[in-house]
C-alpha cells in the first residue's frame, strides 16, 4: 500500500483534508527547497483551528459576526473563534511597574523620527515598461559614474534630472519616514551621511541616484510620552503568550494525527 506524502490531518476524529491543507500552504512562506514546510505550517494551522472550533462548539458559543471594514463581515467561523478567545483568554494585567521596567531598559529605544536631508537625480521612466526601465537604467548609471559623491557634482549633474527638484540641484529638502515611496526610504536608510547610493534605485517613479546630504537623529522620548505605547505592546504580549498557552492546553487534551503543535 503507498503512504501517501502529506497525510490527512485528523484531529479528535475531525478530518482536515489535503486538499484543504495545499490550499492554505500558499499562505505560507518556506525556502524554495524545502515545500514541506509551507505544507507542516499549513497542516498546524488549520489543526489549531479546528481545535478552537471543537472548543467554540463545546461551550455552546454563537457566532456575532462583526464588520471588519464597509461591506465586509467575518464569517461565522471568524467570529465563533473570536468569541472564544474574547471568553477564553484573560492575560495577566500589565503593571506600571512593568512599563516603566520596559523603558529603564533601553530608553534609547523610543525616540522621535529622525529627518534626513537629501538630495537626488531622477531617471523617469514605467517600470513595468522594459525597454523604458532599461533606457532608464542606463542613463542613471551613466550619470553615476560621473559623480564622486561630493555635493557640487551632485548638484551638477541633477540638473539633468527627471524630477522638479532639479532646478535645486536636486535637493528635496528635509524629509522624514512614510514621506518617500518604501523602496527610496529603504535605500535612505542604508546610507551614511554624505553618501550616496552605489547603484541606481529603482522605485514606481523610476531610477534614482540618491545622496543623503545630512541626517537629525530622533530625539529620546519622556517615558510620559512613550508610556501609552509600551502598555499596548507589553498587552499584547502578554495576550499572545496566553492565546499560545490556551492552544497548548487544548492539543495536549487532543488527539492529532498527522500534524504537530510544535514550533515549525
Amino acid at each position: 500500500m503507498t503512504v501517501p506524502l502529506f497525510p490527512d490531518v485528523v484531529v479528535n476524529g475531525e478530518i482536515i483534508p489535503s486538499a484543504a491543507i495545499a490550499a492554505e500552504a500558499q499562505n505560507h512562506t518556506a525556502p524554495k527547497d524545502k515545500p514541506g514546510i509551507a505544507w507542516r505550517k499549513a497542516a498546524q494551522a488549520l489543526a489549531i483551528r479546528a481545535l478552537l472550533l471543537q472548543e467554540a462548539r463545546a461551550r455552546g458559543l454563537v457566532p456575532d459576526p462583526q464588520e471588519l471594514a464597509p461591506g465586509r463581515w467575518e464569517i461565522g467561523e471568524e467570529a465563533l473563534i473570536r468569541a472564544l478567545l474574547d471568553t477564553a483568554i484573560q492575560p495577566e494585567p500589565v503593571t506600571e511597574e512593568a512599563i516603566r521596567a520596559a523603558w529603564e531598559t533601553d530608553p534609547g529605544r523610543y525616540r522621535s523620527a529622525p529627518l534626513w536631508d537629501v538630495s537626488h537625480i531622477l531617471c523617469a521612466c514605467d517600470p513595468g515598461d522594459a525597454a523604458s526601465s532599461a533606457a532608464a537604467e542606463a542613463r542613471a548609471r551613466a550619470i553615476l559614474g560621473r559623480l564622486d559623491g561630493g555635493a557640487e557634482s551632485f548638484a551638477r549633474a541633477a540638473r539633468d534630472s527627471d524630477c522638479g527638484s532639479a532646478a535645486q540641484g536636486g535637493h528635496l529638502g528635509q524629509i522624514g519616514p512614510g514621506d518617500t515611496v518604501p523602496e527610496f526610504e529603504a535605500a535612505l536608510r542604508g546610507l551614511p551621511e554624505g553618501g550616496m547610493t552605489a547603484e541606481p534605485v529603482l522605485s514606481r517613479h523610476g531610477w534614482h541616484i540618491i545622496r543623503l546630504n545630512a541626517v537629525a537623529p530622533g530625539q529620546v522620548l519622556p517615558f510620559e510620552t512613550v508610556h501609552p505605547r509600551i502598555a499596548r505592546a507589553l498587552e499584547k504580549a502578554a495576550w499572545a503568550r496566553a492565546s499560545r498557552d490556551f492552544v497548548a492546553g487544548l492539543g495536549r487534551r487532543a488527539t492529532i494525527t498527522g500534524a504537530s503543535l510544535a514550533p515549525i
